[in-house]
């Protein structure tokens, strides 16, 4: 009897209402934020005259598509500026699990297609406001060896307690799915009649395809995850139900039941909000800061193509006792139109329309130059240029200097991708039990195939120091963010940087010290990595001279070899430093006339 209640579930379908009651009250706590959403996305697709009231059905509906341009701009600054992870050690001893692990984990991501997501969940946090990874561990990657899935999440199918900041502050965490019934009844059989007719409540706002969604044949899949507090640290809980039946539940599983479902105890979601807002963990995007200068764009174009047609198409006042057949008269493709008896000056009379007044189209233009504004997307971030601006260097800095909010939105984006990072690093130190291959790219760019595991991530055993055990500690790593694909700008001005360098002779070894010393007050992307560089050129030409003073034999002072006799003129012939040399050729040019 004692064994058969210890195998009782502890999840059961008490527990799943309960959930379902605190899942109800999270979809109400956000949905003002779910109809925001659903409304940009019609933004989005220049659908947004069904989100405009007060317009008749016959009436011009003109969509430009100024908005649409912004959020395009900003997405390709993202992308631009795809992130490259870097693995820093806390302490010395891990200085080469930190070397292997920072050349393995970019192609961990690579496999998880992280550059795709990382595409659309930066599309979706313009457009939204913010984006969401998942980070999970698909058990089924690697050919069956499992591996890290990062994902793209929807912020409609994910519901967290209302008024936290920080995701991991939910005491719950719900995130909902649409599977077909097929696949339900195939995964488990033994609950397969409970797939049978229409999908289970609740599900998520939806957003309004132009395609017919057809969900008669799928079922409302939830993922549940929650925290418990055990021995003073937090540990995650993961439950999987559909309806009030139980899939899976870490609870009932005596392998996860004090252990969790990841070891990190975080949920697995990351998320990157593009303009923040107080009391939730969402922001806002471009579409909230600018839709209303695009409504009046569209509605000042509405008028002044309505006043078009009006104008372009000549109408008559007719009277209604005149002699004129209409019919006739509306036909252009008949040449002659018949009256009755004599046709009067009044039997009909040209409609006189008034033209639009240029203070309108001037009020359209401060329109389009607001949204212009307000979302950073000026002509010369997009490649144009102001008058009077014509020189290429000039165009380039007034672009760089435009670009301040794609800067700071790529900061933001960074610090989301950090998070994550450490997400993958806490997946592989807990399941990557079985080595695996990877290749790598090694010194001078050329491919190594290491094997890897979790080996060296697991905890380590401190020793004992006066007989008091130290206990274990566990590997930890920073992660700093570079960009690995930078704009043609950037990538332009770093190349001409390393050419001045080499111009001026700072990777000359024999000019390291005033090279350090110079580079020491300047700011650059990798200065540190150059600067170790050049300090480890110059130790080992000093060592190369050490050498060869010690291999050179001494000689008498009589076996000397006689010196040649050197004329007065020789030192004013004496080939001058190339740095020098260098120097004098730029300044003489500048000076050139063009």
């Amino acid at each position: 009897m004692i064994k058969q209640e210890a195998m009782q579930p502890v999840i059961g379908q008490e527990q799943i209402r309960r959930a379902q009651v605190i899942l109800n009250r999270y979809k109400e706590g956000k949905a003002n934020l779910e109809r925001r959403v659903v409304d940009n996305e019609q933004w989005y697709k220049l659908r947004h005259w069904e989100c405009m009231r007060g317009h008749g059905k016959n009436q011009v509906e003109p969509t430009s598509g100024w908005l649409f341009n912004a959020i395009a701009s900003k997405h390709a600054d993202v992308m631009d500026n795809y992130p490259s992870p870097n693995v820093l050690p806390r302490e010395e001893g891990d200085r080469g699990e930190a070397k292997l692990l920072g050349s393995i984990l970019p192609v961990v991501l690579e496999q998880s297609e992280f550059e795709q997501v990382y595409d659309e969940v930066n599309d979706y946090k313009l457009k939204a406001g913010t984006g969401i990874y998942g980070v999970f561990w698909d058990p089924n990657g690697s050919g069956g060896l499992g591996d890290v899935a990062i994902k793209k999440v929807d912020i409609l199918n994910l519901f967290w307690e209302s008024g936290i900041t920080d995701i991991q502050q939910s005491a719950n965490v719900f995130h909902i799915q649409l599977v077909s019934n097929q696949v339900l009844q195939e995964q488990y059989p033994q609950l397969a009649h409970k797939f049978a007719g229409p999908p289970s409540e609740p599900v998520g706002s939806k957003y309004l395809y132009d395609d017919r969604v057809d969900t008669t044949d799928k079922s409302a899949v939830v993922d549940w995850y929650y925290k418990k507090q055990q021995g003073g640290r937090s540990i995650l809980h993961y439950c999987k139900y559909v309806g009030d039946q139980v899939l899976f539940a870490t609870e009932n599983e005596p392998e996860y039941a004090q252990r969790g479902w990841y070891d990190h105890g975080l949920y697995p979601f990351v998320f990157d909000p593009l303009f923040r807002m107080a009391g939730t963990p969402c922001g806002f995007g471009y579409i909230d800061v600018a839709k209303s200068a695009q409504e009046y764009i569209d509605r000042g174009n509405q008028a002044i193509l309505m006043n078009l047609l009006v104008n372009a198409r000549p109408r008559h006042f007719i009277r209604s006792d005149g002699s004129v057949n209409e019919e006739e008269y509306g036909d252009l493709t008949r040449d002659f139109v018949h009256v009755e008896g004599g046709l009067g000056q009044d039997s009909i009379l040209p409609i006189q329309s008034t033209g639009l007044s240029e203070v309108y189209l001037a009020v359209l233009n401060s329109k389009v130059d607001e949204l212009k504004e307000v979302t950073g997307n000026r002509d010369i971030s997009t490649g144009g240029t102001s008058s009077g601006v014509t020189a290429a260097s000039a165009i380039a800095a007034m672009q760089e200097a435009g670009s301040k909010l794609s800067r700071d939105s790529n900061k933001a984006a960074y610090r989301a991708f950090r998070k994550l990072c450490l997400m993958v690093i806490e997946l592989i130190r807990q399941f990557y039990t079985l080595p695996r291959c990877f290749r790598i790219m090694g010194e001078q760019g050329a491919a190594e195939f290491v094997q890897y595991s979790n080996a060296g991530l697991l905890p380590r055993d401190q020793g004992s120091q006066m007989g008091i055990p130290l206990g274990s500690r566990v590997p930890l790593f920073d992660i700093t963010v570079s960009a690995q694909k930078q704009s043609a700008y950037s990538r332009m001005s770093q190349n001409e940087m390393a050419l001045q360098f080499y111009s001026a002779g700072f990777f000359d070894p024999r000019n390291a010290q005033q090279a350090l010393l110079c580079m020491d007050m300047m700011d650059f992307d990798r200065k540190e990595m150059v600067m170790q560089q050049i300090a480890k050129n110059a130790q080992q030409y000093q060592l190369t001279l050490s050498m060869l003073e010690l291999e050179q034999p001494q000689r008498p002072e009589a076996e000397a070899p006689a010196r040649k006799y050197t004329s007065p003129k020789a030192p004013k012939e004496k080939q001058e430093h190339y740095a020098a040399r260098s120097a004098r050729q730029r300044v003489a040019e500048s000076t050139k006339p063009v």
